[in-house]
């Protein structure tokens, strides 16, 4: 049973190319099939999450994140009545942009381009996650991109500057970045899709540190919601210690925070009572985290970000991550012969960022090896 102001598949506002539909699909599932079956989305399982692929194989790739964001995703949908399959539609496709070694292999692409191509809005993998779906998949004879709904696009499209949305408006008057424009709301099921993707990184970067040995047990103790649950879980099982420990920990922390989403986002609901999908865009924001959720989940973000993604081991890993990207943009830049045959003839600085971007991190170490002849990583690919 949906919510009054869920998105409905037969209320879509359609596709930018016009298509017959599906016999035994809706419209979300077809774009959720569509997404499956992309090339983007099979490079994921090579594109780093916080480690490197190289650095251990039970690690989380961009792959098994968007896996767990969908699963997340999908289950608070099937509490609060919000359509499943888009949410999973979106979980699925938000992080096709990304560039090899995470975050860093963006930023590093951004200060090429923006090198490169001064008057450019430099890269954003959000932006790139939305260009993947509409330009760069080939699969169909009569459009470029995967052809996706526009409820699934715009779920996609999490942030975009004002000047993106601009040129996007202009391409696409009213389109999926007008809301950034007009300042209103996307529909519930992408307002969820970003909690959850919140839930399911802060979770599982414990769960990868922890296994890196770069965080321990008692420094995770400094974080309120964590120190709190542990407590919690030694007074059910005192003998409980190590990984089970940990494990046991994350799982009822996930679990107390989706169950927060649920109360949080029904009570929401009731009071606003949105009567249609396009009644939620002119509300506040509906699906959150209560405000002591909302602090405790600020407070974990800041520790990781503190003694994780800013450790001095990741922080070396990262640096060489950003050097490779560099050196393997400026290679293509001064000769666009060593692109592929189908950028070479066309080697503007945003071609050469577009296949960068596409990399999975070992055909990118691959690739700098052939072009620079150093290996910068000692893992054998």
């Amino acid at each position: 049973m949906l919510q009054p102001g869920a998105s409905r598949p037969e209320a879509s506002r359609g596709r930018r190319y016009p298509e017959v539909p599906a016999p035994t699909r809706n419209e979300f599932q077809r774009d959720r099939d569509r997404i499956v079956h992309s090339t983007a989305f099979r490079r994921l399982v090579y594109k780093t999450q916080v480690f490197l692929n190289h650095e251990g194989d039970l690690f989380r790739t961009r792959m098994t994140h968007s896996l767990e964001v969908a699963q997340i995703g999908r289950s608070i949908a099937r509490s609060v009545g919000l359509h499943e399959d888009l949410v999973e539609a979106i979980s699925l496709a938000h992080d096709l942009g990304h560039t090899p070694f995470g975050h860093a292999g963006q930023d590093a692409l951004n200060e090429c381009l923006l090198q490169a191509d001064p008057g450019s809005e430099g890269f954003e993998h959000n932006l790139q996650s939305l260009r993947v779906v509409d330009e760069l998949e080939e699969r169909y004879p009569s459009y470029d991109g995967l052809n996706l709904s526009f409820e699934t696009r715009e779920g996609i499209l999490k942030h975009c500057s004002r000047r993106s949305a601009q040129r996007l408006d202009a391409s696409e008057p009213g389109g999926v970045a007008r809301r950034f424009l007009d300042r209103t709301q996307p529909s519930l099921e992408a307002q969820l899709c970003n909690l959850a993707d919140e839930i399911a990184y802060n979770a599982h970067d414990i769960d990868d540190g922890v296994r890196s040995g770069l965080l321990a047990l008692p420094q995770l103790r400094e974080v309120p919601l964590f120190e709190r649950i542990e407590q919690t879980t030694l007074a059910d099982f005192p003998q409980i210690g190590g990984r089970r420990l940990l494990f046991e920990v994350i799982r009822r922390m996930l679990s107390q925070q989706i169950y927060d989403v649920i109360a949080t986002t029904r009570s929401a609901l009731v009071q606003a009572a949105p009567r249609s999908a396009d009644e939620v865009r002119r509300l506040p924001v509906l699906v959150a985290f209560s405000d002591p959720m909302k602090q405790q989940s600020v407070e974990l973000k800041r520790f990781l970000r503190d003694n994780l993604y800013r450790h001095p081991q990741v922080l070396a890993t990262t640096d060489q991550a950003k050097d490779v990207v560099r050196e393997l943009f400026a290679a293509y830049l001064a000769a666009p012969a060593e692109l592929s045959a189908a950028i070479a003839g066309n080697a503007t600085p945003r071609r050469i960022a577009d296949y960068v971007a596409g990399m999975t991190d070992r055909f990118a170490l691959r690739e700098h090896q052939r072009l620079t002849g150093r290996t910068l990583f000692s893992a054998t690919y």
